[in-house]
């Protein structure tokens, strides 16, 4: 095996044409809305030049990922998840367009901006389930890990090249350039799927019941190993996310300098990237909860780090571990999550997982804001992670069906009974 196909596991990239299609489809709907989420708060700014305005993009955000999130998980498992894709990517080009004649119109509105905002989360969160349960559709369970892990690469570099991009494009073409690029990515990623083969569940689907939703978290409840590692998700994010600390941490520290800043999303985002290349050391492993759990741990120490740090070479050492952390947590978890649940149930539980994913982070940055403003940006960031290791530790300790939890068919492991 020739050494960079040891780092990266490119497998899903050789054997499927339609997993390629879905990558590059989904990757540049990641940028686009990159570009999409700076202009927007940009634009706000301008607008209104209100914190408190700018604040509220992420509650018309956040709101609708709950509620349509649930919803779109229980109809992506009576329906051809594939046809609600393209529906669901529909609308989000749609409100692509409409911000883009707003901002060419020069109509001002803040009301009418976030409208559009709430209505583009609200389509893409109905159709998150059914997007993260393709991968599992599209490949062997040998090759999700690696899947998974191509995926979680595509949305690091999207989230770390979208932003600079967004500001040059606001510079030279003001905040419609980057709707209309942002358009310009749903178009292709509607292509992508549009390519794809139907993809019904397995079972062939059922009547959505009123239950449904509840039955969902019923099945996660009922199952250690998924409760498990959501539970992971949550303690890491919202007990040590540390971004809302950023600009306190660099004020108090180093002189306040946004150049300085801008290496903290960096340095998270390069750690990120480059455990995303050097992934096929982490996907071959067969236990992803034991994985999982040591990297949620090494996050815990890296914030530690990150909390105490006064030298900014090792701040942003131990930020780059974190990140590099982070991304492995994730694909582990995300492995793990769609090969412990029965395809019947695919779409509510990645609505969980969506859901945990999306929120988790932001409240995290309310509770670290909230606890430095009564304290410390040190105390915040070192007591958070210091609970997110212990809470790690207990977790691995107590859940053994995590622990032991192993990918199908693999040579050193017999797998969990599925189902």
């Amino acid at each position: 095996m020739k050494v960079c196909d040891r780092l990266l596991d490119t497998r899903p990239m050789r054997s499927s044409t339609a997993f390629r299609r879905w990558w590059a489809g989904s990757t540049l709907s990641v940028f686009g809305g990159q570009l999409t989420t700076v202009a927007v708060l940009y634009q706000t700014w301008e607008t209104t030049g209100s914190s408190l305005a700018v604040g509220s993009v992420g509650i018309a955000r956040a709101v609708p990922a709950v509620l349509f999130g649930l919803l779109g998980g229980s109809v992506a498992d009576t329906v051809d998840r594939r046809r609600l894709v393209l529906l669901t990517t529909s609308g989000q080009f749609a409100c692509a367009g409409a911000l883009t004649l707003q901002a060419l119109a020069g109509l001002g509105s803040w009301w009418l901006l976030l409208m559009l905002v709430a209505a583009q989360e609200s389509c893409s969160a109905t159709g998150a389930p059914a997007r993260r349960s393709f991968t599992a559709r599209l490949l062997p369970d040998r090759q999700l890990p690696a899947g998974m892990a191509l995926n979680h690469l595509g949305m690091q570099t999207a989230v770390l090249s979208g932003p600079a991009l967004a500001g040059v494009v606001i510079a030279a073409r003001g905040v419609e350039g980057c709707y209309l690029l942002n358009a310009m990515t749903f178009a292709a990623a509607f292509h992508a799927v549009l390519r794809l083969p139907s993809m019904p569940p397995v079972s062939g689907g059922t009547r959505r019941k009123p239950g449904a939703i509840g039955a969902g978290l019923r099945f996660v409840a009922s199952r250690p190993e998924l409760h498990g590692a959501f539970l992971t998700d949550v303690l890491a994010t919202v007990l040590a996310m540390p971004t809302v600390l950023f600009p306190m941490i660099n004020e108090q520290r180093f002189g306040g300098s946004p150049e300085t800043l801008g290496l903290f999303w960096s340095a998270l985002s390069l750690g990120g990237i480059a455990a995303g290349l050097a992934s096929g050391l982490i996907t071959r492993l067969y236990r992803p909860g034991v994985v999982m759990l040591a990297a949620a741990g090494v996050w815990a120490v890296a914030l530690t780090g990150f909390g105490v740090a006064q030298q900014l070479w090792l701040l942003l050492g131990c930020l780059t571990l974190g990140g590099a952390a982070d991304t492995i947590s994730v694909i582990s978890r995300g492995t793990l999550v769609q090969l412990a649940i029965p395809d019947s149930h695919r779409g509510r539980i990645s609505s969980v997982d969506h859901i945990v994913g999306s929120a988790g982070p932001d409240l995290g940055e309310f509770r670290g804001g909230l606890v430095a403003g009564a304290t410390s940006a040190t105390f915040a960031a070192v007591s958070g992670a210091l609970c997110c290791g212990l809470g790690i530790l207990t977790l691995a300790v107590t859940n053994r069906p995590l622990r032991r939890f192993t990918l199908p068919n693999h040579p050193n492991g017999r797998a969990l009974e599925h189902g």
